[in-house]
């Protein structure tokens, strides 16, 4: 019987052995069982959810913009949020300080100790906020003195920029060259936007019954058998409309392979279906003719109004006059009406600042010289708040070319929650408005890829600052740019956008 309980007691002895060992373990400091995880550890962000809902929007139903110049404003916070927004120095280098803080440039190459600089002793000067870095810095100690380091040279006499430079601006058309425009996406696929598959891509013509093209008519694109369309769109003054269907149907019917199209245009209708994967255009014919009228031209300009932006702010202020009287002179003399949608961030003394359409040139050349750039910090701005209030809050007119030229250098806070930009972006579709998204000096990557996303989806155009030296805004107008395009042409910002108007205007039909 003793020779049977042996085995017995052996297992029980290595098992008392085994917890005992765990127990020890245990209580261990824990850096073994560290070791086994992966360091750094894997980051698993979240892509953005993006909504599959048709968007909300009111079709255009104004009559009239004869209204004085009046301003509304949505405050930003400041005071209550104190100097949350403390900027980066690449960002505040261009400020409202620029030329200031260039005849003080900060030393690169100086220990992450040496932090009281020369340029934010301008910035306390000017009441611009100071890096966090130069407030918490802490006195040298006793038993550390580094070697002094050598004085800065004297800054050199910098020429003085003309008040009235010439501003030079490049253009791409992505729709026209859409094989090269994916190919930039996938280049710089990964940046942290807001992505709509665009890759699958139709084209709908919308004729009359003398074949003239049909300008603002309404489109519904609808799966088969609901009434309830999933995206809605306006033609442009050429009768035409991008779809792009992964952008706008829910995930769980991207295998819907026919689509159906109706169209209304002053209560005549006409239908199409779409066969997705088919190479030739959706072409819809209403079934009479479409009175010709005198063009009419809503014309907002949506401005980054930061301390970075002062250059490009009275540059726009003193090209408008110009700009006006191109625009009038234009061989349909359009109707024009002017509208203007300012923006900062949360933290400044205004979010959005809007001035509605109104035909009174005088008026809003007023109210925009009244403008000033000031605040900013951060790089990204509360552009997704006003492209809402530019697509939503604007009393946008029936049968008008509805065009925004956006003048900024910063993407969007995709981190504030509320509007994003991609579904205004879509609503501005279905409203018939154009974006020009004009880059400014220093636009970054995500935001150069954020302002071509809107300027494509809406068929409008990706605008961008160029200079002499493309890296150095200070080296006057030219034709260089970082940005990542390809075969543009150079000309006056000014020039640029009266072209841009007037190749929109020309494709109405004359009265």
């Amino acid at each position: 019987m003793d020779t049977m309980k042996t085995p017995r007691r052996t297992l029980t002895s290595v098992l008392i052995a085994s917890l005992l060992l765990a127990a020890c373990a245990g209580s261990l400091d824990g850096n073994l069982a560290q070791a086994a995880e992966p360091w750094p550890p894997v980051w698993q962000d979240a892509p953005p959810q993006l909504d599959d809902a048709p968007p909300a929007f009111s079709p255009p139903s104004a009559t009239s913009c004869h209204r004085l110049p009046a301003m509304r404003e949505v405050p930003g916070g400041a005071g209550q949020q104190g100097n949350r927004r403390l900027g980066r120095a690449d960002r505040i280098e261009r400020e409202s300080l620029k030329a200031e803080l260039k005849a003080a440039p900060e030393r690169r190459d100086e220990p992450a100790m040496a932090v009281g600089s020369a340029a934010d002793s301008v910035r306390e000067r000017a009441g611009a906020p100071v890096s966090p870095a130069a407030k918490a810095a802490p006195e040298p100690s006793a038993s550390f003195a580094p070697e002094p380091w050598p004085a800065p040279p004297a800054p050199q006499p910098t020429k003085p920029r003309p008040a009235r430079e010439t501003v030079t601006a490049g253009m791409v058309d992505d729709n026209a060259d859409f094989g090269e425009y994916l190919a930039y996406r996938q280049r710089n696929a990964g940046l942290p936007v807001r992505e709509r598959d665009i890759a699958e891509r139709y084209l709908l013509e919308v004729t009359d019954a003398q074949g003239d093209p049909v300008h603002d008519a309404e489109v519904a694109i609808q799966r088969p058998g609901l009434a309830q369309p999933v995206m809605w769109a306006r033609t442009d003054t050429a009768g035409r409309v991008w779809l792009h269907p992964r952008a706008f149907l829910p995930q769980g019917v991207q295998g819907d392979r026919v689509l159906g199209i109706a169209v209304r245009k002053n209560g005549v209708q006409g239908r199409a279906q779409l066969q997705r994967g088919q190479a030739s255009a959706v072409q819809v014919r209403l079934g009479q003719p479409v009175a010709a009228q005198r063009a009419r031209l809503d014309l907002v300009f949506m401005v980054d109004a930061t301390g970075s932006m002062g250059d490009e702010i009275a540059k726009l202020k003193h090209s408008m006059h110009a700009m006006a009287q191109q625009i009038a002179q234009l061989p349909l003399q359009p109707d024009v009406c002017w509208g203007l949608v300012a923006y900062r961030d949360r933290g400044d003394a205004f979010l959005t600042r809007t001035q509605d359409f109104t035909d009174d040139l005088r008026g809003f050349q007023q109210v925009l010289g009244q403008l000033q750039a000031n605040g900013g910090g951060d790089t990204p701005e509360a552009l997704n708040e006003a492209l809402h209030e530019v697509v939503h809050g604007l009393s946008w007119r029936r049968d008008a070319a509805r065009m925004v030229v956006l003048v900024a250098d910063a993407p969007p806070h995709l981190d504030y929650g509320g509007p994003q930009y991609d579904t205004d972006m879509q609503a501005a579709l279905a409203k018939g408005i154009k974006l020009f998204a004009v880059g400014a000096s220093g636009l970054d990557p995500v935001g150069e890829y954020i302002y071509r996303q809107m300027a494509q989806y809406t068929a409008g155009r990706f605008v961008f600052l160029t200079y002499r030296d493309g890296a150095d805004p200070a080296s006057g107008p030219g034709t260089q740019t970082t940005h990542d395009v390809k075969q543009y042409s150079v000309q006056t910002l000014d020039r640029l956008v009266v072209k841009l108007v007037g190749d929109e205007l020309a494709k109405l039909k004359r009265t």
